[in-house]
């Protein structure tokens, strides 16, 4: 069972340690807000709104109106969130760097827990769990997409607090809300590799920013920490409409991307977190569900077609109920706090099957960073994937391509 760091007896860190950053689109929205108010309960140092263009005057007049004089706000010209973290970087005056989402909501005990790791010197990055902010009464079709997202944050809460166990990895630090030592953010080497960095040889990529981070963490000798405890429990929001295939689409060619650099071009992980490649990161090129569980029953068919019949119907029950149980497990946490949502339990596995498709739909449109679910957010699309120039793929052989030539 994963126990995270615990709370030291006399903190060199607090709150006063710890500047916010927030990425956002928006300038103002109830959301936006109210994420902001949550944040700040908790008592950083500071705030920083980083978001674009005209948002600017319209974040800094709302700013000054509910008299949040921890806020400093910023912009820049174009919606891209690599190039947002980076404005505010040179502004940030304390030892910690937490970048947050502009539509979460913190518990007013997490930054003592965030900061318990990074009490260690060796630690450099640490994550937290997070839940779906349930809707208040969604009709079914709300209820039914809802219970899908709440499943994809579930499950990935268990990828993450198992892998931290057996082998201290994680498949990623998402960016949702992460902790960062503000010295390894001002680093010039780290500034330029996460504004310069490229894919397949040909694309300079300005997207999976979180992916990056973790995989520089790891490379540059790093310890990562992930605080699964109740009181370190971020709250978000997921699409609860049919906008939820398109974010499960963006979050698949996301993982392809960067689980393809971290196994064959920077490598590190073989050797600093051989459980967590073999259970997560190589899923990602030989787990299909569908094809592979077809391929179960077919081979108990043909190893059992001399069976007696009630030793078949046994046999197959046993392997059903193990299929079933080894995707059911990774759940039970959710089920324990919404009995109601069993019922709902059918829905899951038909679509675990069906996100097979949307995984090789992503494989074969990997150079496509749209989300395809929020409004604005795809208004400089171009901009997160840029084909580099010609001259510049020249001289490089297969693995170079791959693995971001410099």
């Amino acid at each position: 069972m994963h126990r995270p760091i615990p709370l030291p007896e006399n903190p060199r860190l607090t709150s006063q340690n710890v500047t916010v950053v927030i990425p956002s689109l928006q300038g103002d929205g109830g959301e936006l807000w109210d994420t902001i108010k949550s944040i700040l309960a908790t008592e950083p140092h500071e705030i920083i709104l980083v978001t674009v263009g005209a948002q600017e005057q319209r974040a800094r007049e709302v700013a000054k109106d509910l008299n949040l004089s921890r806020v400093r706000i910023y912009s820049v010209s174009q919606p891209n969130k690599r190039r947002q973290m980076v404005r505010a970087i040179p502004e940030i005056q304390t030892e910690i760097t937490i970048f947050a989402d502009d539509d979460v909501t913190w518990p007013s005990t997490l930054l003592p827990w965030m900061l318990a790791p990074l009490e260690d010197e060796r630690y450099g990055g640490v994550g937290t769990n997070q839940r779906l902010r349930r809707a208040e009464r969604p009709n079914l079709q709300r209820r039914i997409w809802g219970y899908l997202g709440a499943l994809y944050l579930e499950r990935r809460n268990f990828d993450c607090a198992s892998c931290m166990v057996i082998d201290g990895g994680l498949p990623c630090l998402s960016g949702r809300t992460v902790a960062y030592r503000s010295s390894i953010l001002r680093d010039p080497a780290f500034t330029y590799e996460f504004t310069h960095e490229e894919w397949l040889g040909r694309y300079q990529l300005n997207a999976d920013d979180d992916n990056f981070i973790t995989r520089w963490l790891i490379s540059h000798g790093q310890k990562i920490s992930y605080q699964h405890h109740k009181q370190a429990e971020v709250l978000t929001t997921l699409e609860d409409n049919p906008k939820f295939l398109r974010q499960c689409l963006r979050w698949s060619r996301s993982n392809w991307r960067s689980n393809i650099t971290s196994m064959f071009c920077d490598g590190h992980i073989w050797v600093h977190q051989p459980w967590s490649t073999y259970a997560v990161y190589l899923t990602t090129v030989s787990h299909w569900a569908l094809a592979w569980d077809t391929f179960l029953i077919y081979l108990f068919f043909d190893m059992a077609k001399c069976w007696p019949n009630n030793a078949r119907e046994m046999g197959l029950a046993a392997l059903v109920g193990w299929m079933f149980l080894s995707k059911f497990l990774k759940l039970m946490g959710h089920y324990v706090r919404y009995p109601g949502d069993f019922l709902l339990l059918p829905v899951s596995i038909v679509f675990g099957y069906f996100h097979g498709l949307i995984k090789g739909y992503a494989m074969f449109s990997l150079n496509v960073t749209a989300w395809g679910s929020r409004e604005g957010a795809d208004d400089d699309d171009a901009y997160r994937m840029i084909r580099v120039s010609p001259k510049h793929q020249e001289g490089f052989g297969y693995r170079d391509a791959m693995c971001n030539p410099q």
